[in-house]
């Protein structure tokens, strides 16, 4: 997988900017605003109503929500790169990005040409929502992005329903969207991303809910000619039996101080449980097996239940015996491929 986030890189320039924002809102206010925020996206009737309705309301959702969804993103974006390394997005569209995290993913994933020494041209950004206090507010943070495409991003309202327009992209991301739309909506959304783009990741939260969608939009990616590159290692059906478990996995948080004020939390971090697709036209080579539970290690010894590019689920046992093998199970984590891409010889 890729190598964590360097201290110059998007990660902490957000967590930098957030805190820049944020600073002034009085806490009890955000409180409020993260309360009835919470109360909404729990709940199961979408609305036509944007959730974010001021500055208050946008302010505190990137504060609760925003480094947890770019972990979420990397994840995806990070696993989408590995599988088609040699492929990178000329454009990129977030349909309802909302406040941006899903752009800020894709240029760490993807760093800027144009800040490289040739000064190639930037790759155009561009972010579709229907709240305009999260636009502002997105547009505000990316203005101090180290990233040239993020500042020059566009952020542009729109409806994000059934009659969406998407423009042709190189990538597409809709990341925890489908949960806020009616079923029709979700479908249209989904292939109106399958036909502007050449690779679309779609992320949900990581709930049987949230994994119910992400079969839906893997099938209807697949229905249009997409391969999946990541989760799974194969495009035949998903080998879990509905009803019985889901897939999803984990991505370590680091909250800073503001983080845990708005959320009322104590702990330094938190795990953002999610869901997610991530498929291309062009074919990619994605792992042999993927990690789908958190690694078991036992004395000598350690056990990963796997999703295989056979399509089935089985778990592996790998011995002490095994050596660099063994070693290199000792580092994997919940959501990695196995083997290694380097494979360590047995």
């Amino acid at each position: 997988m890729h190598a964590p986030l360097s201290p110059q890189a998007p990660a902490e320039a957000l967590r930098a900017g957030l805190a820049e924002l944020v600073d002034g809102l009085p806490p009890r206010q955000a409180a409020r605003a993260t309360a009835r925020l919470i109360a909404n996206y729990r709940g199961d009737t979408p609305t036509d109503a944007p959730v974010l309705r001021d500055r208050s309301d946008v302010v505190a959702y990137a504060a609760y929500r925003m480094p947890a969804t770019f972990e979420a993103d990397r994840h995806a974006l990070g696993a989408l790169a590995d599988a088609v390394p040699d492929w990178t997005p000329t454009s990129h569209t977030d349909i309802g990005g909302g406040t941006g995290a899903a752009v800020w993913a894709a240029a760490d994933i993807w760093p800027d040409a144009a800040d490289a020494p040739d000064g190639a041209a930037l790759r155009p950004v561009t972010v579709l929502d229907w709240a305009e206090p999260a636009l502002v507010l997105g547009r505000e943070l990316a203005a101090r992005a180290p990233s040239a495409a993020l500042r020059a991003a566009r952020w542009r309202r729109a409806r994000i329903d059934a009659a969406l327009d998407v423009p042709p992209s190189g990538l597409v991301t809709v990341s925890y969207v489908l949960g806020e739309l009616a079923p029709a909506d979700r479908t249209a959304v989904v292939d109106a991303a399958a036909g502007a783009a050449e690779a679309v990741t779609v992320v949900e939260p990581g709930t049987p809910d949230g994994y119910r969608r992400i079969i839906d939009a893997r099938d209807r990616l697949i229905a249009a000619g997409f391969h999946v590159a990541a989760p799974c290692p194969h495009s035949a059906a998903c080998p879990i039996e509905e009803g019985t478990d889901w897939c999803h996995f984990a991505a370590r948080v680091s909250r800073s101080s503001l983080h845990r004020q708005v959320k009322g939390a104590s702990l330094a971090w938190e795990d953002e449980k999610f869901s997610y697709v991530a498929a291309t036209r062009p074919r990619p080579a994605p792992a042999a097996a993927r990690v789908v539970r958190r690694p078991q290690t036992r004395k000598g010894q350690v056990l990963l239940d796997l999703c295989r590019d056979a399509g089935e689920l089985r778990r592996e046992t790998v011995t002490k015996r095994q050596g660099p093998l063994y070693r290199a199970a000792r580092d994997t984590a919940w959501g990695d491929p196995w083997p290694p891409r380097e494979d360590p010889a047995p």
